[in-house]
């Protein structure tokens, strides 16, 4: 055969690969039945076609839920090196993981996980030398492993723990009851409970539920008229009493707690994420009831304990970075407050009461800091901390010599660190054994600049030494929302990214909380454009100095992230080749409507005020959809037992995204069944949804995994 024929050959296989290639990325979507439904919202009509996908328990929607998932999971079965990338995080996931102990009476508990458990398991054990042993399993619990633990609170007296456990992510939880010394399970059993805290007062506890919903409505009904309630141990809920109840407001939330020596009883009221009224009942006055020491819910306020009769509180009242002051319960007009630890250039984020002295944490553009103080608030000295990195906060109890904390940054797994407070001197108490070098990576925070000119941060990780062609395979990251900061932490999936020459960029967007107030009030309401403004501005900035380009970016985030993520894609399609909006809010004028939904609006605004309607209307991701776009390829995540964001949001988009894509990449939405929010999934859940976007990711930019 001469060498032409030779070269036509060659040239003719490489043809029919590439027209198969295309055929086996061909998709067909299911057919999704559009409804002639019209809203009016002040003189604008809006089409909502796909309304009947809210109603997640007929058997149309589910149904559709399966076809999807079918479409998607073909899908996702023909990438050949899937089964490679799975094994790889598997791989990476298993090696034991500890939590930050805390102490109890004699005991010592917490967290550990041998690898690769669906949950992880609670011990204890008898001072810290002490053998350990399991107090709660949570992996016995069910088969599948989708029972997961939430809070726990141990009885002052160090009898008995309460424990809250979450069915399949629900936010909805079940109080149960343990005998500390013995194991024994106690028969209290406390149902409907949400967004609650558990609180310990003599012989019982309190705790924060809304009335048992209507059948059906359980996970997307709307969540109102939260009430408070004291549970005496050995009785029956029925039994319990109702100590707070509002009629009057039925959109707000109540949550108790008491202070260490149950003197007083705390109770905050909020309607929103952020800010909150205050009201105290001092238990060394008989027969007395709450009184409102803080009103409003222009600020948020947390009361840390108190120090002889006079509470601790961290506020951003007159302080938009917050500030600690000190609140006589008898005197509590703001006049009146002492200032402990005044407001300074970074912004506090906590502080804990520990061997006589309080210790305090902030946020310096992103990254930890922390500081001991004396009681008084004059400053002792920083603690140094390994790197630049996140402080998982500090357990111990007031009179501790010895406290622990956890630490962590992208490179930098997770270490528990036993700490001296009084020499202030740390040594690590446990250290994750990771099958990665850190010495082969590095992390850089630089500043860009946003589209109205204001200066930005972000973090990127990426191996030593890339060469910055604009060829590497990039993930950018972002929420930018409910004055929530996003800090430097380790993330063995991420490794996929990192040890495969990619990119891992996050954006500390305005809407978040890493420069206080201000920076948070830059991003919300009428100023939300300012957060995707902010997030393409970082998009721009990895492709302009050559870390990446528009065929090899691709952009993530979750909840608010996702509504970030769903904005950024249909305002800028063109910026992005791959899109993962997780359980995203994306139908801006409906999603007060469901659950906690309306908790929201002091960061949205709702389509129910016109100023706020025309704002939502220019942004909503579902409604900002064009016909014959072509969209980046997307990987919508949800799950059937998501009751925060209900996965409605994610149903319409999907349909919606569907129908008016053009263009060969694909739009497929993974719907995960027996999983919720994201709390509490089973580790063999996560490893499968991770599997699935790595995936996705580097199939869509022509990029093969070495494995």
């Amino acid at each position: 055969m001469n060498k032409k024929s030779t070269n036509f050959l060659v040239l003719f296989a490489m043809v029919f690969l590439a027209i198969q290639c295309k055929q086996d990325r061909t998709l067909h979507y299911p057919e999704t039945r559009i409804d002639d439904v019209v809203d009016n919202y002040f003189g604008v009509e809006v089409a909502d076609p796909y309304r009947w996908l809210e109603d997640d328990n007929s058997v149309e929607t589910k149904g559709w839920v399966k076809a999807q998932n079918e479409v998607t999971f073909g899908y996702l079965g023909r990438i050949p090196y899937r089964q490679k990338i799975n094994e790889r995080l598997t791989s990476l996931w298993n090696y034991e993981r500890y939590s930050t102990p805390w102490r109890e009476g004699d005991y010592y508990f917490y967290f550990k996980n041998d690898g690769t458990q669906n949950q992880s398991v609670l011990y204890m054990r008898k001072g810290l030398d002490g053998e350990s042993s399991v107090f709660l399993d949570p992996n016995k619990m069910s088969d599948e492993g989708i029972i997961s633990l939430g809070r726990m609170s141990v009885s002052n007296d160090n009898k008995y723990m309460a424990y809250s456990i979450s069915k399949g992510g629900s936010d909805w939880n079940e109080i149960f009851v343990k005998e500390i010394e013995t194991g024994k399970e106690l028969d209290d059993h406390i149902k409907w409970v949400k967004f609650s805290n558990i609180s310990w007062k003599g012989d019982g506890f309190y705790y924060s539920r809304y009335d048992e919903p209507a059948t059906g409505e359980e996970l997307s009904g709307a969540n109102e008229f939260h009430k408070v309630y004291y549970h005496r141990l050995g009785t029956s809920q029925e039994e319990d009493e109702l100590i707070y109840y509002n009629p009057n407001h039925p959109r707000r939330n109540y949550g108790v707690g008491t202070t260490d020596d149950e003197r007083f009883v705390i109770l905050s009221e909020s309607q929103s994420t952020s800010g909150n009224a205050i009201y105290v009942k001092d238990n060394t006055n008989p027969g007395s009831g709450f009184k409102k020491i803080i009103d409003g819910f222009d600020y948020t306020n947390s009361i840390i304990d108190h120090i002889e009769g006079r509470l601790l509180v961290i506020t951003n009242h007159s302080a938009p970075r917050y500030r600690v002051v000190s609140i006589d319960p008898a005197n509590s007009a703001p006049s009146n407050w002492r200032e402990i630890i005044p407001e300074n250039e970074h912004v506090l984020r906590g502080i804990s009461l520990i061997g006589g002295k309080i210790i305090s944490s902030y946020l310096q553009d992103a990254h930890s800091k922390a500081y001991i103080h004396n009681l008084d608030g004059s400053k002792e000295s920083e603690i140094e901390l390994p790197a630049p990195g996140s402080l998982g906060g500090f357990s111990g109890k007031k009179d501790d010599p010895v406290a622990f904390f956890s630490f962590a940054s992208f490179t930098y797994p997770s270490t528990i660190f036993k700490f001296d407070v009084h020499a202030n001197q740390y040594e690590p108490f446990f250290k994750s054994d990771v099958d990665f070098d850190p010495e082969v990576y590095e992390t850089r925070q630089i500043f860009y600049t946003s589209k109205d000119g204001t200066r930005v941060p972000m973090f990127i990780v990426h191996k030593k030494g890339i060469e910055l062609d604009g060829n590497n395979p990039t993930l950018l990251y972002g929420y930018g929302g409910f004055n929530a900061s996003l800090t430097p932490g380790f993330s063995v999936s991420r490794l996929i990214l990192l040890e495969n020459g990619g990119v891992y960029a996050m954006a500390n967007l305005r809407g978040g909380g890493e420069y206080g107030r201000e920076w948070h009030e830059a991003g919300r309401q009428l100023n939300r454009q300012n957060v995707f403004d902010d997030f393409i501005a970082a998009a721009e900035f990895l492709i302009e100095d050559g870390y990446t380009s528009s065929e090899k970016l691709a952009i993530q985030g979750g909840s608010n992230g996702g509504l970030l993520v769903g904005a950024a894609m249909t305002q800028r399609p063109e910026l992005f080749k791959v899109a993962f909006p997780a359980v995203g809010v994306l139908d801006m004028l409906r999603y007060h409507l469901f659950t906690i939904g309306w908790a929201w609006a002091d960061d949205y605004g709702t389509s129910e005020e016109e100023v706020h309607f025309h704002n939502l209307y220019s942004y909503s991701p579902l409604h900002n959809l064009e016909q014959g776009v072509h969209y980046p390829a997307t990987l919508i995540t949800t799950a059937d037992h998501d009751d925060r964001v209900v996965p409605a949001h994610s149903f319409k988009f999907a349909a919606e995204m569907q129908r008016r894509h053009e263009g060969d990449n694909p739009v497929l939405i993974r719907i995960d069944v027996d999983a919720g929010h994201g709390a509490g999934k089973p580790m063999s859940k996560i490893i499968e949804e991770q599997t699935d976007i790595w995936s996705f990711m580097f199939y869509n930019m022509g990029v093969t995994p070495a494995y």
